[in-house]
């Protein structure tokens, strides 16, 4: 199975911007669609944004669209995450995950990493 670690995490200020990065092991994850899902407090898991193994469609949840850009790079084992125009309402813990298809899940989750934006 592929390990996944998330790094890029921190606290920003409304507007700001942030890079996530998703460094995977144990496999190459050029043959897996990736994703990124977010957890706020007191909320469900909820996906953010997807993209599939050559990159030439990505999906995003409607409240990231214009401001979030997935992209991949399969050489380096490696998926991001690009914030910009950060809201408070983006901060959560945010999660990598392996095998994405349909905005479901079918392999694993990092461990995450936390974002929070300040108003």
């Amino acid at each position: 199975q592929v390990q996944l670690v998330e790094s890029g995490g921190g606290l920003v200020q409304a507007g700001g911007s942030l890079r996530l990065s998703c460094a995977a092991s144990g496999r190459t994850i050029s043959r897996y669609p990736m994703g990124w899902f977010r957890q706020a407090p007191g909320k469900e898991r909820e996906f953010v944004a997807a993209i599939s193994t050559s990159a030439g469609r990505t999906d995003y949840v409607d409240s990231v669209k214009g401001r979030f850009t997935i992209s991949r790079d399969n050489a380096k084992n490696t998926v991001y995450l690009q914030m910009n125009s950060l809201k408070p309402e983006d901060t959560a813990v945010y999660y990598c995950a392996a095998n994405v298809i349909g905005r479901v899940v079918f392999g694993s989750y990092g461990k995450g990493t936390q974002v929070t934006v300040s108003s």
